[in-house]
């Protein structure tokens, strides 16, 4: 059974390099909603604080707060691509993240050279590729290019190729930071079904948005974030009504 338990993790990360004190503070208060500590040293940012939590197989949590708050901190976190300060998290499943669709893009290479780079690069078998990569040529839409290198594309070009083949994998855990955009108003129709199927097809989906709408419409519960804490938990509904009366309160 697909499963993630975080249990009191922190992620604690320094910045350095930001000459001018009262610019540093400006931008990292901008950044962070103000919680930095080090005293006179090199700054630290508190990015997540004692965050806790269990979803299980079926679950559709959505992260919810304003910017700064966490939300993709969190994802990445769970991504592998942070190491929590504190605390411990175990994610049992395979975990596909939508944090970088151009990961593993070779712009040198052809499309389809990048299709099979990429797929194996996210975690298919060449069974798998060998299986799915005529389906996911065609899906692109884009024909003739794809035995053309990549650095020809245009941005909406290199965008459908990688949605075409992270949208093709099968999920246990499935880590998304907002929903995935095609950058093509005329590929959207299609796009939307394959994407509402890649993630009904996942076990757990992490969704994080600024959408309530989005989040209402793919998720079952809502976690809500403040500066990197972890305010409340629960049904979408009743997380929201919680979040609007803490806007009212500020």
């Amino acid at each position: 059974m697909s499963i993630i338990e975080v249990n009191g993790v922190f992620l604690d990360y320094p910045i350095v390099g930001i000459g001018s004190r009262s610019l540093k503070n400006r931008i990292l208060g901008a950044a962070t909603g103000g919680l930095i500590s080090g005293g006179e040293g090199i700054p630290v940012v508190n990015a997540l604080r004692a965050i806790t939590f269990q979803v299980r197989e079926g679950d559709r949590l959505g992260l919810i707060g304003h910017n700064g708050a966490g939300k993709s901190t969190l994802l990445k976190v769970l991504a592998g691509i942070y190491q929590p300060t504190e605390g411990t998290l175990s994610l049992t499943g395979k975990v596909v993240s939508t944090l970088n669709l151009s990961i593993g893009m070779e712009f040198e290479a052809t499309g389809i050279e990048n299709i099979i780079s990429r797929g194996l690069l996210l975690g298919m078998t060449r069974k798998e590729l060998n299986h799915k990569l005529d389906e996911i040529a065609e899906f692109t839409g884009l024909g003739e290019y794809l035995d053309m290198p990549v650095r020809i594309y245009s941005s909406g070009m290199v965008t459908r190729l990688a949605f075409a083949v992270v949208t093709a994998m099968n999920a246990d855990i499935l880590l998304m930071d907002e929903v995935i955009g095609t950058g093509d108003a005329a590929f959207m129709d299609k796009a939307e079904k394959r994407l509402n199927e890649f993630m009904s097809r996942s076990k757990i989906l992490i969704l994080a948005s600024h959408s309530e709408a989005t989040i209402r419409k793919f998720c079952n519960k809502a976690l809500l974030l403040e500066h990197g804490k972890m305010l409340a938990i629960g049904e979408v509904g009743e997380v929201f009504e919680l979040y609007t009366k803490h806007l009212e309160s500020c």
